[in-house]
């Protein structure tokens, strides 16, 4: 019953299954063997530095979220802007989880075209975030350019074109399969 046997991040519901009682969860919070990093989501203390906590917590928060947009672009390196929130996607008709911290902007995508692109990134080592892959979050900047803007848009299109291993193919499939 340690806290060696959890992940890197967790909630109490995760301890819990894994045969932790909650009370020893905040006993771990109390003597600093780990933070609070959102509401209900804790990181071990002496957990490695990831550039990427704040998907990692709002991860947590809506597990059934894709890091979208801007972030996606970021993730992707295909934009240097930083978003002032995290950009999380979930489809239409799935409840809005109420997050405090770290800051989160959700949008709603068709949930019929909600899975295309969808993959995963390694955003600490061992703990893995839902993304969308290069070629949605360009496709999605593009449609959205009137939320992104047209700069971060034809600039991630540009940066993406000009990459080795682009496939503006697989791209031009994605955007007609999404509507544009």
């Amino acid at each position: 019953m340690g806290l060696r046997l959890l992940p890197a991040t967790f909630t109490p519901a995760e301890a819990v299954a894994a045969g932790v009682p909650r009370h020893v969860v905040y006993g771990w919070r109390d003597v600093g063997a780990i933070v609070e990093i959102s509401r209900g989501v804790y990181r071990k203390a002496d957990a490695p530095d990831t550039a990427y906590l704040d998907l990692i917590a709002a991860a947590k928060r809506a597990p059934r979220a894709v890091v979208c947009l801007v972030s996606a672009l970021a993730v992707h390196e295909l934009t240097d802007e930083i978003p002032a929130a995290a950009q999380l996607a979930l489809p239409n008709g799935v409840n809005v989880p109420h997050v405090t911290y770290p800051p989160v902007e959700f949008s709603r995508f068709d949930p019929a075209t909600f899975d295309l692109g969808r993959q995963t990134f390694e955003a600490a080592p061992g703990e893995w975030v839902s993304v969308f892959a290069p070629e949605r979050a360009v496709a999605d900047a593009m449609r959205l350019r009137h939320r992104v803007g047209d700069q971060v848009a034809l600039r991630a299109l540009r940066v993406y074109l000009a990459r080795r291993g682009a496939r503006p193919g697989e791209l031009a499939q994605l955007a007609r399969q999404l509507g544009d």
